[in-house]
């Protein structure tokens, strides 16, 4: 039985390339050890198979951007409890991003946009610094998008109050933009939300909250991603 090696050190003597490329090439996604991806440069070599896929280039990998299904039930108040829906076996088939699955794209992912409370929907987890800036600290020009169903019947001139400024405990909440889906749900759209301010709108004209679902933030909306499922966001998509 031989001593293990480093991978990054085995490929340097396998491909003769210099120790910065091969941890390039690793940490890209392109050296396979018994026909498996593996992304670790320090990852311990014996007998194994390695190659190094004939399309590899040096390029540095981009930080990544998830965007998750949260499904009914879940408590969206703990997004490090939904970032652990995010797993390579629950990425969605339906992704055209075309961005290849890496499993250092896991790691250091930051919650983002918070969504309201009791909602599913639309959830975004981002290793990229400047997604979270506008995502976090943006939050002011970001605008949401909700369906929201509804039981009850909605008080006289209530429509027209919700796409009015309403107050909140002497507090001017954000305006928002509220239509009718159908008969029993409606459309919110909205920046800077307010926690708890939908459930409280539609209190507010006599309606109850009977479920929320966060569509879109920004341009970016969450397709036909399965509950529990995740995307990439693609490269040139921004919000």
């Amino acid at each position: 039985m031989t001593e293990p090696t480093r991978l990054d050190k085995h490929l340097v003597k396998l491909i003769e390339c210099s120790r910065g490329e091969a941890q390039k090439y690793i940490e890209g996604g392109w050296v396979l050890v018994d026909g498996e991806v593996i992304d670790r440069p320090q990852f311990p070599i014996q007998e194994q198979s390695v190659v190094l896929d004939p399309n590899a280039t040096l390029t540095a990998v981009s930080p990544r951007t998830m965007l998750l299904h949260l499904p009914e039930g879940f408590d969206a108040s703990n997004p490090t409890a939904a970032l652990k829906l995010i797993t390579e076996e629950s990425h969605s088939v339906d992704d055209s991003s075309d961005i290849r699955l890496l499993k250092r794209h896991f790691s250091r992912l930051q919650p983002t946009a918070p969504i309201e409370a009791g909602a599913s929907g639309l959830m975004i987890f981002s290793q990229d610094g400047k997604i979270v800036r506008k995502l976090v600290e943006d939050a002011k020009t970001n605008e949401q998008e909700y369906t929201v169903e509804v039981s009850g019947t909605i008080s006289e001139g209530g429509l027209d109050s919700l796409n009015k400024k309403m107050m909140r405990n002497s507090w001017a909440l954000p305006p928002a933009k509220v239509s009718w889906q159908n008969e029993t749900h409606l459309r919110f759209a909205l920046k800077n939300v307010h926690a708890g301010q939908i459930k409280f709108m539609c209190e507010s004209v006599a309606l109850s909250v009977v479920a929320m679902k966060r569509l879109r933030i920004g341009r970016v909306s969450m397709g036909k991603i399965q509950p529990g499922e995740w995307r990439y966001l693609p490269e040139d998509v921004w919000f």
